[in-house]
């Protein structure tokens, strides 16, 4: 196949989660590098477990990752009569038999060889049945699944990440190809979707490698040509246990409530198995494309580092303009009652300011409310260790009500202006700034951490600064004086 091809095939039984994720990434990436096609496959065939309800987050995920598809969404569940078809192909040729052992007849081998502690795959009973027998079943309306004649010898591929892999046939079981409803099996189903869709290569977790043996016997029995494969590392939780789709993994809508950006996510699943030769962490989308290629790709488990992730989306964080920020923490500090909707859009000149204040601290959108809703509102209370350390000393509010009486007198409120009047004041009384400034923070704040103090005071207002000022000094007269 002279184009590139390949395709995402998420289940909706669930929400697009990060080890999925990760492999629609490597997909684009491959199909961008190499100009080729991405395709978008939904493999809704379980009807019991899927929902148009997770089919449309899945897509929604993918949107928000930026990861555009170039064909689909193709659905599954409309393809069965050409499952069917490929089926009857099989049949043909005879490189398929019925079998008309029933769910429970199985079950109840299964069982029986456990028991016995003896390995158990299907005895191909119904390979020998004679032309009577199968006939009886015939009349009877016996339910029958079609099962594939998998032959003797050894099925070998050379995979792009993990090199030159065999089993033995004799390991594998004949496997049911359509059911006896007429409903695929998923390995029938994915051989006949990526020939139609004439994929060329396969890329997905190495958990699919007992698979890739299966479905390479469907191909030659189809005399069909095998596309490329490349398995992917497993993601592995910070306990290096193998993140579970249904029980750990944590899905992409999570990451975007939680004020990830998309661009930050995808540079870090990028990295979760793969690295350039330059060994570069922060890539945006177009060196990705440049750089990506499936040779680099590690067989060693990569390890999903939280703080990684924290430490890559803060760095886009800080490449944002005030007027990106605008946009992208708006949901955020919407959501967390700061401002209403209507004051949010009125006050555009101020909220930047106030974003770009906190953008080089903060690592998540979420944060920008989180550690900025003094901004806001004034009914913050004080941190309980900033106070005992900040406010203590008896003569804290003699001081905070000095600065408060400097900064009444003042008729520019600029930053320098109130950072001059702090320092002469700490001259005058015979301090360090600091001493003065950790206090007036808290007082302001509630915290002792955050911005420059005179970029927040310049921000506030004298008015409210003031006000602020003297809500601390009746905070602290309130308190019990200590007895000593």
């Amino acid at each position: 196949m002279s184009e590139v091809r390949v395709r995402i095939a998420p289940s909706p039984s669930g929400f697009l989660h990060v080890g999925t994720a990760r492999t629609a990434v490597y997909d684009w990436l491959f199909a961008r590098h190499h100009k080729g096609k991405f395709i978008l496959r939904i493999e809704d065939t379980d009807t019991a477990r899927s929902s148009d309800e997770m089919v449309n987050s899945i897509l929604e995920s993918m949107k928000w990752l930026g990861l555009d598809w170039d064909e689909g969404p193709i659905y599954q569940s409309q393809r069965t009569e050409i499952y069917q078809s490929y089926a009857r192909k099989l049949l043909e040729t005879k490189k398929v038999y019925y079998c008309y052992c029933s769910p429970d007849l199985l079950k109840a081998k299964r069982t029986e060889a456990q028991k016995n502690k003896i390995a158990w795959k299907y005895d191909r009973t119904c390979l020998h049945l004679s032309l009577e027998k199968m006939a009886e079943h015939e009349k009877a309306g016996t339910p029958r699944a079609l099962r594939l004649l998998v032959p003797e010898g050894k099925t070998a591929f050379s995979d792009i990440v993990y090199k030159e892999l065999e089993i033995e046939n004799k390991n594998l079981e004949d496997l049911i190809l359509l059911r006896s409803d007429g409903r695929p099996t998923y390995n029938l189903a994915c051989v006949a979707d990526d020939l139609e869709m004439k994929i060329s290569h396969i890329i997905r977790g190495n958990d699919h490698i007992p698979n890739t043996y299966k479905q390479i016997l469907i191909y030659q029995a189809l005399g069909k040509p095998v596309p490329k494969f490349a398995h992917l590392p497993l993601i592995l939780g910070m306990d290096r246990a193998k993140i579970s789709k249904r029980e750990q993994a944590v899905s992409v809508t999570d990451y975007r409530e939680e004020g990830y950006l998309p661009e930050a996510l995808v540079n870090f699943l990028a990295l979760l198995g793969w690295s350039p030769k330059d060994g570069t962490e922060i890539m945006d989308r177009e060196k990705l494309i440049e750089k990506f290629s499936l040779e680099n790709v590690h067989q060693a488990n990569p390890v999903f580092d939280l703080q990684k992730l924290e430490w890559m989306n803060g760095e886009y964080i800080r490449r944002k303009t005030a007027e990106e920020l605008y946009d992208l923490a708006r949901p955020y500090i919407l959501r967390a009652k700061l401002i209403s909707e209507e004051d949010y859009s009125r006050d555009r000149d101020r909220i930047q300011r106030i974003l770009s204040l906190l953008q080089e601290r903060s690592r998540t959108l979420t944060e920008f409310a989180a550690t900025g809703g003094f901004f806001f509102k004034s009914d913050f209370e004080f941190d309980p260790k900033g106070v005992k350390k900040q406010f203590s000393s008896p003569e804290v509010a003699q001081r905070l009500a000095a600065i408060k009486e400097e900064y009444e007198n003042l008729d520019g409120f600029s930053k320098d202006e109130t950072e001059s009047v702090l320092r002469m004041l700490a001259e005058s009384l015979h301090l360090k700034p600091a001493e003065l400034i950790h206090p007036i923070r808290l007082a302001l704040t509630g915290m002792t951490f955050g911005p420059g103090l005179f970029d927040i005071v310049e921000v506030l207002g004298k008015e409210e600064v003031v006000r602020r000022l003297g809500r601390a000094i009746e905070f602290i007269n309130s308190q019990p004086k200590s007895q000593d």
